[in-house]
């Protein structure tokens, strides 16, 4: 399958300070003990897209993720990591590495999604409707509390999430219309000649960009170069392609389509190679082929592109790591229902600990846990619905509940741990007592602090 891959791992996102640092970018952080990044690499490489470039921001953030790259995937993926600017958005890290792509069609994936839709079935999709874009949608997530016991506890009181609201045609192959953003806010304006050429539309907001596309390559880069102002994808490119379908400004497979109202004079034999070229690429004509024929099959063929989904099913999981919450929630679910997607072998008691790791006398690791590599728990501890890393001490009478422990963390004696986050080299000290609260690399928390909705961490030098 002739692809590139570009992966968008980002850098230390704002949205998910105190977890990120330096040493520590968006790309690395863990789910269920494995960075991200890695959920998105072994989808590619079980579809064999293996032709990958990882665009990262800032140059430590490069720097960490190349090194982890290099020892993970050696000789397994053909893994280029690029740096790109700061905060240019998705379209302008695209644009930085634009001149590394030679495919005929470019997957574009988040680093942060975790997902078990296979990219391939994307991919074959924009093959199969010869498309400028294929967006993957899937469902959007139910909001309110949790089952578990509530990494959302300090959301309660919010009005529901606002996710995209999407346009369909009747065979819910083709986007028509998508907003998001504070576009959700606006009344629906939608393209007359599009609804006038498909008929009829269907509204869905249970549906969401899962923020996976794949892109005609010469379209997508004479986008990007041509609308230099355009930085997201999902707001600016997706939009503009799909606004455009019936009158397309774009090159297809890099020749001009020729101009309406006798700007470019084409010959009719140009018009008729043009519209016997539409026809063979694809299996049977959709409603962009019989809106380029117009009326009376008429010539000059009319400018038209496909702008396609691949609507993910609904036993699918699909979740981005783009705030803390769903970084909670995404490890909840990791060692949870979607326990899958892990690579790990639970136990008959429905967790995982690993052979290297030590239990105190009447310690208990509840179903849905994770006790890392080499990690050592005291007497009369619980653990329950969490993750705990590689290499931690952790004393007696400790409890962790509905939380995630990274590696080399220390816990002293009669601790408690609930709905929080707690990043590698941190120092609890003893009688501490964290709620609903987010501990940054190499913090000290002191004896007996009680702490609640709080995010501790070092001051960046």
């Amino acid at each position: 399958m002739d692809f590139q891959v570009v992966v968008l791992a980002g850098g230390t996102s704002k949205k998910l300070v105190p977890l990120v640092s330096k040493e520590l970018p968006k790309a690395l952080l863990p789910v269920a003990n494995r960075p991200v990044i890695s959920y998105v690499l072994e989808l590619l490489e079980l579809s064999n897209l293996k032709d990958i470039i990882v665009a990262v921001e800032g140059k430590e953030a490069h720097d960490c993720v190349e090194h982890w790259t290099d020892e993970a995937y050696i000789d397994r993926l053909r893994i280029k990591v690029e740096r790109v600017p700061d905060d240019v958005g998705t379209a302008g890290a695209l644009r930085a590495v634009a001149h590394l792509l030679t495919a005929k069609d470019i997957l574009v994936v988040s680093g942060d999604i975790v997902s078990d839709v296979s990219p391939g079935a994307v991919a074959a999709a924009h093959r199969r409707h010869d498309a400028v874009v294929t967006t993957m949608l899937c469902s959007a997530p139910v909001s309110g509390p949790s089952d578990s016991g509530s990494s959302v506890a300090k959301d309660k009181g919010k009005k529901p999430g606002h996710y995209d609201r999407i346009g369909l045609d009747p065979t819910k192959q083709f986007l028509l219309y998508i907003a998001t953003g504070t576009e959700l806010e606006k009344d629906i304006r939608i393209q007359k000649s599009i609804l006038c050429a498909v008929g009829q539309m269907e509204i869905r907001s249970d549906l969401m960009d899962a923020h996976l596309y794949a892109f005609k390559r010469s379209v997508l880069q004479e986008v990007l170069k041509q609308k230099d102002k355009f930085q997201s994808l999902k707001r600016d490119v997706l939009p503009y392609l799909v606004r455009t379908q019936l009158s397309s400004e774009v090159l297809l497979n890099g020749v001009p389509q020729p101009e309406e109202n006798g700007h470019e004079k084409s010959s009719y034999q140009n018009n008729e190679e043009m519209l016997s070229q539409i026809l063979a690429n694809s299996s049977t004509a959709s409603f962009h082929e019989l809106y380029a024929l117009g009326s009376r099959c008429s010539f000059p063929v009319r400018r038209t592109h496909k702008c396609c989904v691949y609507i993910a099913s609904n036993s699918k999981y699909c979740m981005r790591l783009n705030s803390i919450q769903a970084f909670n929630d995404i490890n909840r679910d990791v060692i949870g229902d979607a326990s899958h997607l892990s690579g790990y072998s639970f136990s008959a008691q429905n967790n995982i600990i690993h052979p290297s790791a030590e239990l105190g006398s009447k310690t208990t690791v509840g179903p849905h846990c994770m006790l890392g590599e080499a990690s050592i728990m005291g007497d009369k501890c619980s653990v329950k619905r969490s993750v705990i890393g590689r290499h931690c001490r952790i004393g007696s009478n400790v409890k962790v509940v509905n939380s995630v422990v990274m590696n080399h963390v220390s816990i002293a004696d009669g601790c408690t741990i609930q709905n929080s986050v707690i990043c590698s080299n941190v120092q609890l000290q003893e009688r501490v007592v964290l709620k609903d609260c987010q501990v940054g690399a190499n913090f000290v928390v002191t004896t007996g602090s009680e702490c609640k909705g709080e995010a501790l961490a070092k001051k960046e030098k």
